[in-house]
C-alpha cells in the first residue's frame, strides 16, 4: 500500500539500478536489433500492430532483449503485465495470477500478459495450473529462455505458443546503444547525476572503444552497457569536464570475452558438429577455430578427443591408417597432461586429421554388413570354416566333419584364399552383391583397392551387377 514515504523508497530503488536496466527501450522504436521478427511486415510486428498477440516463447542468447521485448509488447497492446521467474513461482502464485487475470478480463475487458523468465524451469504442476487458461486465451503467456525450447520446455506449452528466436545484436546496434547511453541525460550518463558515476561530465566514446565492446560483448547488450558503466565509474578521479574512453580503458573495463556456450545444450553440440564437419571438409583453419572456441569456453578436452577418435575411423579410415593412431595418441595424452597443455596436442591432431585423405568406406561397409545381418535370414557358418575342436550333435548328420575341406590360405599363391567364406549367401540374398567394403582410390586405400580386387578374383568373384545392400543413411 502506498504511503507518504513510497516515493522516497521508489527513488532509492531507482538510484541503484544498473545502466543496463535504466537504458531499456521505452518504446518499440527504441528497440535495436531483431529485424527478422520486428522489422516492417515481419511476424511479431504484425501481431503487435494488430493486437493479436498469442502466447509466445522468446529464446536466444543473454542480453538480446527478451525481457524488454515482453514489457514493450504489454505496453503497446495496453495489457496488464505480470512478471515471474519460472524457477521461483509457486503453484499458489501462478493460480493467483490466473484468477486475477480472469477477473480483470471479466470486469474491465483488459487482458493480462504473464511473463515467465527462465521458462525452461517451469514445473509440471505449474503447467497443469496454467495450461487450460492459456489454451482458452484467458491469459497470454510470454516465456523467455536461453535454451532450445524444443528440448527444454514442455511440449504442451510449445504446442500452444509461437516460438521466436532472438539473435545476438550486430556490432552497429551495440555501438548505437552505447552512444545513446553515453549521451542520454535522463537515463544514461549524459553529464547529469544519473547514478552511473558520470555526474557533471560529458562522456565521449572513441570508435576503437566501441569496436572493443562490440566484439567482446558478443552481441550481449547488457554486457556492453555494464562495461561502459564500469569504465565511467572507475574513472571518477580523472580530471576534466570530459571523459574520453579509448581502446585501453574499454579493454580494461570488459576484460575477457565471455563466450556464449552451454556445456550441455545447443552450443555444445553445434560447436562439436562444426568441428567435425570442418575436419571432414579438410579445412584445418575452420577446425582450429571451432576447437579454440570450445576450449576457451571450458569444454572438456576429453570429449573433443573422443570425437576426434570417432572421426578418424568414420571419415578417414583406411585412406590413412595413421589417423586412428594419431587420434588414440592424442586422447591418451589429453588424459595424462590435461589443460592448458592439452590444447597443443589437440591442435596437432586436428590439423593432421583435417589434411588426411578422406574415406568413409569402412564406415559404410560395417553399416551395410549390419543391415544384412538384421534384415536377412541368418547365414550359417559354412562347414569348411567351422572350428574343428568343437563337437555338436547337429553336425552328425551334416554329411561332413567340421573344418573338412578347409584350404590353408598361406599355401595358396600370394596367400590369397580361394574358397567361399560366405557359402549360402545366394540363398539368403538372391541377386544381391556380397561386397560390403568398397575402397576408394584416395590415399592408402588405393593400394587396398588393388589388393581387394586380386583377392576377390582369386575366389572367383565376378564384379557385382547390383549395388551392395545399403546400411542406414548417415544423419546430417
Amino acid at each position: 500500500m502506498a504511503d507518504l514515504w513510497q516515493a522516497r523508497r521508489d527513488d532509492a530503488r531507482r538510484s541503484v539500478e544498473p545502466l543496463a536496466v535504466r537504458m531499456r527501450p521505452a518504446s518499440l522504436d527504441e528497440f535495436l536489433g531483431q529485424e527478422h521478427i520486428l522489422g516492417p511486415g515481419k511476424l511479431l510486428r504484425r501481431m503487435i500492430d494488430a493486437d493479436t498477440i498469442t502466447s509466445i516463447i522468446l529464446h536466444g542468447p543473454p542480453g538480446t532483449g527478451k525481457t524488454t521485448l515482453a514489457e514493450l509488447i504489454a505496453r503497446k497492446t495496453k495489457r496488464h503485465f505480470e512478471r515471474e521467474n519460472a524457477a521461483n513461482a509457486s503453484v499458489k502464485r501462478v493460480r493467483e495470477i490466473v484468477d486475477a487475470a480472469v477477473a480483470r478480463l471479466e470486469d474491465s475487458g483488459r487482458r493480462t500478459i504473464l511473463f515467465l523468465d527462465e521458462i525452461h524451469r517451469f514445473s509440471r504442476s505449474q503447467q497443469d495450473v496454467l495450461l487450460p487458461d492459456v489454451e482458452r486465451g484467458l491469459i497470454t503467456l510470454i516465456g523467455a529462455t536461453t535454451e532450445n525450447p524444443l528440448f527444454s520446455v514442455n511440449s504442451a506449452l510449445v504446442s500452444r505458443s509461437t516460438l521466436l528466436r532472438l539473435e545476438p545484436l550486430p556490432a552497429q546496434a551495440i555501438g548505437a546503444l552505447l552512444r545513446r547511453a553515453a549521451a542520454d541525460s535522463a537515463r544514461g550518463l549524459g553529464g547529469v547525476a544519473s547514478g552511473g558515476g558520470g555526474a557533471g561530465r560529458t562522456i565521449t566514446l572513441t570508435d576503437e572503444a566501441i569496436e572493443v565492446w562490440a566484439k567482446k560483448s558478443d552481441g550481449d547488450a547488457r554486457r556492453a552497457l555494464t562495461a561502459l558503466e564500469v569504465a565511467v565509474a572507475s574513472s571518477r578521479d580523472r580530471p576534466g569536464a570530459e571523459l574520453v574512453i579509448d581502446r585501453a580503458l574499454a579493454e580494461d573495463s570488459i576484460q575477457q570475452k565471455a563466450a556464449v556456450y552451454d556445456g550441455t545444450g545447443d552450443e555444445h553440440y553445434d560447436s562439436a558438429s562444426a568441428l567435425i564437419k570442418s575436419l571432414r571438409g579438410s579445412d584445418p583453419d575452420a577446425a582450429l577455430y571451432w576447437l579454440a572456441r570450445m576450449l576457451e569456453a571450458g569444454e572438456d578436452p576429453r570429449f573433443i578427443a573422443r570425437r576426434l577418435a570417432i572421426l578418424a575411423s568414420e571419415d578417414i579410415g583406411n585412406a590413412d591408417p595413421r589417423a586412428i593412431m594419431v587420434a588414440q595418441a592424442a586422447w591418451n595424452l589429453v588424459e595424462r597432461i590435461g589443460m592448458p597443455e592439452a590444447r597443443i596436442t589437440l591442435g596437432q591432431c586436428v590439423t593432421f586429421l583435417a589434411l588426411c585423405p578422406k574415406s568413409n568406406a569402412s564406415y559404410a561397409a560395417i553399416e551395410a554388413a549390419l543391415s544384412a545381418v538384421r534384415e536377412g535370414r541368418t547365414l550359417p557358418v559354412p562347414m569348411h570354416i567351422k572350428d574343428r575342436q568343437v563337437r555338436k550333435a547337429s553336425d552328425l548328420s551334416a554329411g561332413s566333419a567340421r573344418g573338412e575341406g578347409y584350404q590353408y590360405s598361406h599355401d595358396a599363391p600370394g596367400a590369397l584364399g580361394t574358397q567361399d567364406y560366405m557359402q549360402g549367401w545366394d540363398q539368403v540374398w538372391p541377386g544381391v552383391a556380397r561386397e560390403f567394403y568398397q575402397p576408394t582410390d584416395r590415399g592408402f586405400e588405393a593400394e587396398l583397392r588393388k589388393r581387394l580386387a586380386e583377392a576377390r578374383a582369386a575366389r572367383g568373384q565376378v564384379p557385382p551387377t547390383t549395388d551392395v545392400r545399403p546400411g542406414p543413411e548417415r544423419a546430417p
